[in-house]
């Protein structure tokens, strides 16, 4: 059987992490996957995770099987966190269910739409997430890429509002709620005021990537365009991830949150997802959802969780904008503008392949392809380097 498998094509950013691991050059810098990392090159455990674990080391809590929604305690505080808990508010109509991270929720909600909607097309932003378009196509969706940037490298509010009129009733769009990865560029909030609008007229259901709240604007702000939505169109999907702002990448925490007309529907929606996940990988794993159940839960936890998450979120920022002042100074003015509007991990400018590999070659520095670049992973005393590289590349 194995010896009919073709080739396989390796995973592009897992192929350039691989490179990176294989380069002896004492310099190099690895600006590929999204993890933050600290001056030392490390991604810290967050001292309220460290806690956390702490306190569920000393309860030894049983390891008995959890159910197929997972930790309903965790399900709880995340749709809180989320959506809020204001009486009469969209949480109220809602329901959760524990995933793999939120690449698991991503994948669990396409096979909802694919059970619910066989017809329907998945739009998704051009240039998108790099596993969105493969989790779509394995639950069995048609996927359709829309602009996402105009000419400026801004939002292109009137462009994307043109091509979602194309989007049908039984279709289904794809926005992440904040932090636009690969590209850093946000809607503003009246931008998505007006995608709300465009839903709940057209009828298109969206479907929000909510992976990098806390990391943009502040955790509030980072969520208000998934409240948007929430409160103006009738049914939401949300995928939500715990990787980032919790720093549990390896423990693979996220939710998938169905939000219905009524509270039965949800309810409907979420038996769905408890069936899907039995025929995945039955439930998910519970350390990574005990954690963050505790932080949320604990007043004093919760307080130190978001003011280390602060604190990651303007080191992030300040490094986009020392990067940009470097940039600006060695002549690159119009990389330095584009990269100063972006928000989040990540950031994304105009190099083509060859001037992606000429930064990997000359001067050690991993980014993708693409021209995507992590700034949270770059050490403070790496950013002139990286300025001159990109200098160099863009200059010639």
């Amino acid at each position: 059987m194995l010896e009919l498998l073709p080739p396989p094509p390796a995973d592009p950013l897992w192929a350039l992490t691989d490179a990176f691991g294989a380069d002896e050059r004492a310099e190099r810098l690895d600006l590929v996957l999204g993890v933050y990392r600290d001056e030392t090159g490390r991604t810290p455990v967050m001292a309220a995770v460290r806690e956390a674990e702490i306190r569920l080391a000393e309860r030894s809590p049983s390891k008995e099987y959890r159910g197929l929604s997972g930790n309903t305690a965790f399900n709880r505080a995340l749709l809180s966190m989320v959506l809020g808990s204001a009486p009469g508010g969209p949480a109220e109509r809602a329901a959760a269910v524990q995933t793999v991270a939120g690449s698991g929720a991503l994948r669990l909600l396409a096979d909802l739409i694919h059970r619910t909607r066989p017809g329907a097309t998945v739009w998704i932003s051009e240039p998108a997430y790099v596993n969105h378009r493969p989790i779509l196509e394995a639950a069995g969706l048609t996927v359709r890429g829309f602009g996402w940037r105009d000419a400026e490298g801004r939002f292109d509010t009137e462009g994307v509002l043109r091509e979602l009129a194309g989007a049908g009733r039984e279709d289904v769009v794809l926005l992440q709620g904040c932090c636009h990865n690969p590209t850093g560029v946000d809607p503003r909030p009246e931008d998505w005021r007006a995608l709300a609008d465009s839903a709940a007229d057209s009828g298109w259901i969206p479907f929000v990537d909510l992976a990098y709240h806390g990391l943009g604007d502040g955790l509030e702000a980072d969520l208000s365009a998934t409240r948007t939505l929430a409160a103006r169109v009738p049914e939401v999907l949300i995928a939500v991830s715990c990787s980032k702002n919790f720093g549990l990448y390896s423990d693979r925490v996220g939710a998938a949150i169905v939000i219905g007309a009524s509270a039965g529907a949800a309810r409907h929606a979420e038996t769905a997802l408890q069936n899907a996940a039995r025929t995945q990988y039955s439930m998910p794993p519970e350390h990574g959802a005990a954690v963050v159940t505790t932080i949320l839960e604990d007043d004093g936890l919760r307080a130190s969780w978001r003011a280390e998450l602060e604190l990651m979120r303007t080191r992030i920022t300040a490094h986009r904008a020392a990067l940009a002042a470097g940039l600006s100074a060695l002549g690159r003015a119009e990389e330095a503008r584009t990269l100063a509007r972006q928000k989040g991990m990540f950031s994304m400018l105009s190099l083509t392949g060859q001037q992606m590999l000429r930064l990997r070659t000359e001067f050690a520095i991993y980014g993708t392809a693409a021209g995507r670049l992590n700034i949270a992973g770059i050490p403070e005393h790496r950013i002139p380097c990286l300025a001159r590289g990109i200098a160099a590349v863009t200059g010639s």
